[in-house]
């Protein structure tokens, strides 16, 4: 079901926008709005910064109980997680009958190394995107906020082009520059990646399913080399595992798997010579358990696992590119 202006049985209901300030005196409108959303909605969950949240704090006043402000921390962890806990909190009040609005300030920047930042925030941006689709619940509300001091204007072009709506002095108006889930999925899905570095820690070419349990020992003692351990070491050599699988089902091995490290972040990279490009959607959706969409189950699970996933998909090859930052996944799997 996809969210547009003016089409579909939720787009009247079903609110994404955006908040783009470039002071601390713009989150006036974001006053208003939590003001407005504790008078309209059984509940609203505030999820911002600390700076934030000072400044929410003295600008609000007195709130109702209906107010629940929720730690960054507990929400923005690894990407996936972060995507499907939301989902999961507005399908869960949209079950109940309660009407619910999400006040959202993504973090980004915290644990990942500081090359790889600007990845990380299009990665998120894509989630932004499909949720347009995932989200679309009766009577729910997701206001995202996006700092100009924090994020380049070619950032915030995109925050512009995943959000509907924006909100504004006057109130919420229609992005002008809004793109429906699947085209800006699509063009992103069309770029391509930087290539990897020359000198890899691994390089291994994985031609059948025979090859996956040396691609998994592989894989452990790398991560363990590293500090990962537990969990996080389980998790980062399923995901791998997943991808390699899929390329090998869906593509035409072998696969190629490289695998380096940037500063405290395990990055993995495998490519198959598909046949066809994945679906733009292709591991967004939750897999249906009978019949998943080719090449989306795997991959919908190394989205939960890896903090990002990165996907380059042209006919005849297809590139995913999976990042570990240590701090995260340790702090995820504790």
């Amino acid at each position: 079901m996809t969210v547009a202006h003016g089409t579909g049985p939720l787009a009247a209901r079903f609110v994404h926008a955006a908040l783009i300030i470039e002071t601390d005196r713009d989150l006036d409108m974001l006053a208003a709005e939590l003001n407005r959303s504790a008078k309209r909605y059984d509940e609203v969950l505030v999820v911002v910064g600390e700076r934030t949240r000072a400044v929410l704090a003295g600008l609000a006043g007195d709130l109702p109980d209906a107010v629940c402000w929720g730690a960054q921390d507990g929400f923005y962890q690894r990407l996936g997680f972060a995507y499907e806990r939301f989902r999961r909190y507005l399908a869960a009040a949209h079950r109940a009958g309660r009407r619910a609005h999400v006040i959202a300030e993504p973090d980004l920047t915290h644990g990942v190394d500081a090359g790889l930042r600007a990845d990380r925030v299009a990665a998120y941006l894509e989630y932004e995107a499909i949720c347009n689709r995932t989200y679309a619940l009766d009577a729910a509300t997701v206001t995202c906020v996006w700092d100009c001091r924090d994020h380049p204007a070619t950032v915030l072009d995109r925050v512009r082009a995943t959000h509907p709506h924006l909100v504004t002095s006057v109130g919420r108006m229609p992005s002008p520059d809004y793109l429906q889930p699947e085209r800006y999925l699509t063009e992103r899905r069309h770029l391509p990646m930087g290539s990897p570095p020359a000198d890899v820690d691994h390089d291994v070419s994985v031609g059948g399913v025979a090859g996956l349990s040396g691609l998994r020992s592989a894989l452990g003692r790398w991560a363990a080399d590293h500090r990962f351990d537990g969990e996080a070491m389980e998790d980062l050599v399923t995901a791998v595992v997943e991808v390699a699988t899929n390329g090998l089902r869906h593509g035409d091995p072998p696969v190629r798997v490289r695998a380096w490290h940037h500063g405290d972040t395990l990055v993995v990279q495998c490519d198959d010579a598909g046949s066809r490009p994945l679906p733009a959607e292709a591991g967004f959706l939750r897999p249906d358990p009978v019949a998943a969409v080719a090449g989306g189950r795997g991959l919908w699970l190394a989205r939960q696992l890896a903090d990002m996933v990165m996907v380059s998909s042209e006919p005849g090859r297809t590139s995913v590119r999976l990042h570990f930052p240590r701090e995260i996944m340790l702090a995820a799997s504790s």
